[in-house]
């Protein structure tokens, strides 16, 4: 089920947790978080044929999933199964790539293409590097997918660290989907539903960030300079 753009090298296998963080996730809900955000990465990526073709496995792993987790994502693959590819195609790339409140790329909502927003990108890429693994070509590291497949498949706590970071922008994207009525809205409130609840100061990140939206500035990503390794993804989305 893995896609082809996270790869974990077998010297850098760190997807056991340790003794301390299993007394605070069970192995059970371990294993259905990792699940939900296997099927979530791959839903949430644009719907290749590939992943057409795995739609009855996928809603086997959500039917083995507990509520509201599980529901949710298998509602998701249903309306998959029922909607033309090349309408699923259109839909995906009107919702994500042309809609910046419904943009994937997590360090976009708080730094647009800004200079910090660089800073940020290089703490995902050396959070990936540090369990072993590398992203396949054309993508950026902070691609909601991307994310949720290195914590699904690579290492569990240091990618649940990165999306509770993150947690008021996964938020603020989920609501973004549920105003516009978007079927997506489905796999937000699942991986939403294996994150803490939003604290006090998470609900005033979020409300911040829908107010103001993504800031722009013109020098764009040039942080990148700073490690050439990343200067080969930027040919990826947004």
């Amino acid at each position: 089920m893995s896609p082809a753009w996270l790869r974990r090298s077998r010297s850098g296998d760190r997807t056991q947790l340790s003794a301390a963080d299993k007394g605070v996730v069970s192995p059970e809900r371990d294993r259905e978080e990792r699940m939900v955000w296997r099927i979530a990465a791959l839903l949430l990526d644009y719907p290749t044929q590939q992943t057409l073709d795995m739609l009855d496995q996928l809603h086997a792993g959500a039917g083995s999933l507990p509520a509201p987790a599980g529901p949710a994502l298998a509602s998701f693959v249903e309306h998959m199964g029922r909607t033309p590819p090349i309408e699923l195609a259109a839909y995906y790339v009107e919702t994500f790539d042309l809609r910046r409140r419904n943009c994937l790329h997590l360090s976009y909502y708080a730094y647009g293409d800004t200079r910090k927003r660089g800073m940020a990108l290089l703490r995902f890429k050396h959070a990936y590097r540090a369990a072993g693994a590398t992203l396949g070509e054309h993508e950026l590291p902070d691609h909601l997918a991307v994310v949720l497949e290195f914590a699904a498949t690579v290492d569990p706590v240091a990618g649940r660290r990165l999306l509770i970071e993150y947690r008021p922008v996964v938020e603020l994207l989920r609501l973004s989907l549920q105003d516009c009525e978007s079927p997506y809205t489905a796999v937000l409130d699942a991986v939403c539903a294996t994150l803490p609840e939003l604290n006090v100061a998470d609900r005033r990140r979020v409300a911040e960030l829908a107010a103001q939206g993504p800031p722009e500035e013109e020098v764009g990503l040039e942080a990148f300079a700073m490690d050439p390794a990343l200067q080969e993804h930027m040919g990826g989305r947004r």
